[in-house]
Formats: C-alpha cells, structure tokens, sequence
C-alpha cells in the first residue's frame, strides 16, 4: 500500500472517529488486504496528536475476545494521550457505540526494545519493563458491524481503540508474583444489587499470561519495524468479560493485593 493511500484510508477513518460515524469497511481500492498495510494505515492515527504515543492496546487477546471480533488472532493498537483519563476524572463515552469497561493489566517500558531479527523472548521483555499498573480500556470501532471487516481493517481502525484510564501503580511484588492465578473482579454499583454487573477472572485471560501478551506485542511490532519505546505503557487485555456501561455507571475494579480503581462514565 503506498503512503497516499494509507494517509486516505486513515483520513476516513479519523474523520468518523472525530464525527461519531460509522462506515461499512474502507473502500475497496484502499482497503488493506494483509496485517502489514493494515499498521501503515494506522499509523497515521499519530497525526491527531502533537504528543509522545502513550502506548499500545493488544486487542483480542483470549478466544472470546477473538471470536466476539470474528478474528484469529490478537490485534495492537495505538494509545493516544489526548485519549487518556486521569484516574478520578470522568469518561466521556460521547458517540463510543460499544460502551464496555475492560480492567486490563498495565506495564510501563523501562528502556526501548527496537525491532530486530530474532524474536524477543518473555525475559527480555519483562527485563525491560520497569512497572505494572492498574488499567481500564474503552474500546470501540468506526466500522458499523466490526465482526465483517477482517483483521487488516481492524488493525487499520486502531484495533478498535479509544478511551483508557490509567490506574495506581503496583506497589507489592509483583515480578514473582502468578499473574496467571492473579484473581480480578469488577462490578458496577456496589456489586450487591440485582440490576449490578459483577465480573471475576484472572490473568489467563490474556493470552494465557500478561506476560505473553507483553511479549507478543514488543515481536509484533518488531515485524512491522517499529520499537516498543521507553516510557510507553502497554495495556496487555481484559481479565474479565467486558462490564456493559453507560452515562451514569460506576465500575470498581478490585486486583487483590495489587490494588483498587473507580471509574465514573458521563455523556
């Protein structure tokens, strides 16, 4: 795919982003036909900001999240900071038509890893990551029915990216510490009510391990030659199946020992 037709197909893309629209799939003569021209034309997403990339989203990262997105495979996306919410601020769902809360594992790079040849290996990645935090993903996708398009769309859409809210730092040990067996639980209200949402999982939600799923990130993009940078933070997937929300909710997403967050959803 060539630089046009990639900035053309972004240019649609961020224009339905920015009007709260929808489109069928991209058109045909600039559609992406292989993960590769998917990332070219998702790069340019980079354009809506005059900041550092945030980080990085792995979209898809159990068979449940894969099959709800009718694709075989995770998917990475960009993070961009206008996008984040400080911890304790509201979350404007604004147009977001998939109004789900996903509590999410978070680790911050502590140096570069550039692309290379060989694959990255779990210890180098997590040698390279320098803190774990708490997170909340908000997806959502400029394609009317996002189960049709394909993975290359996907990708081209930003792995259907929007909101984050970046939670407390963790402060226990958590290197040696099971994040497989690590217990999440998520509810909406007090979690007490009939009419509450209550969720419970673990981290072998993500690709078996957070871990993995780190790992698996820092080789995707190796392959399509961009580095995982120092000081990006990378949300590795949702623990537990996505909390349904709306203008009005509150979730609490309770990690054990590792802490607590509340988010608040607004119009």
């Amino acid at each position: 795919m060539t630089g046009d037709a990639a900035k053309e197909a972004s240019d649609i893309l961020i224009k339905h982003w920015q009007d709260g629209t929808t489109l069928d799939a991209l058109p045909e003569a600039i559609r992406p036909s292989n993960f590769a021209s998917g990332y070219e034309i998702q790069r340019h997403v980079e354009r809506l900001t005059s900041k550092p990339l945030f980080g990085w989203k792995i979209a898809a990262t159990s068979t449940a999240g894969q099959h709800h997105i009718n694709v075989s495979r995770p998917l990475a996306g960009r993070i961009l900071q206008e996008r984040v919410t400080p911890l304790g601020g509201p979350v404007s769902l604004g147009p977001n038509r998939m109004q789900v809360a996903e509590l999410e594992f978070v680790f911050r790079m502590g140096r570069t890893l550039e692309p290379r040849a060989m694959p990255y290996e779990v210890r180098e990645v997590m040698d390279a990551v320098d803190g774990l935090f708490l997170g909340v993903e908000v997806p959502d996708s400029r394609f009317t029915d996002f189960t049709k398009v394909g993975a290359a769309q996907l990708i081209a859409d930003n792995a259907a990216a929007d909101r984050f809210v970046l939670g407390p730092e963790v402060t226990s040990d958590w290197r040696s510490t099971d994040l497989t067996k690590h217990v999440v639980k998520g509810w909406t209200g007090d979690g007490t009510g009939e009419k509450d949402t209550v969720r419970s999982g673990s981290g072998a939600a993500v690709l078996g391990d957070p871990r993995l799923a780190m790992t698996w990130l820092a080789n995707e993009l190796s392959d399509h030659g961009v580095p995982l940078a120092e000081g990006q933070y990378v949300t590795t997937g949702t623990c537990i199946i996505p909390i349904p929300v709306k203008p009005g909710t509150r979730v609490t997403g309770d990690y054990g020992e590792f802490g607590m967050l509340q988010v608040e959803f607004v119009e």
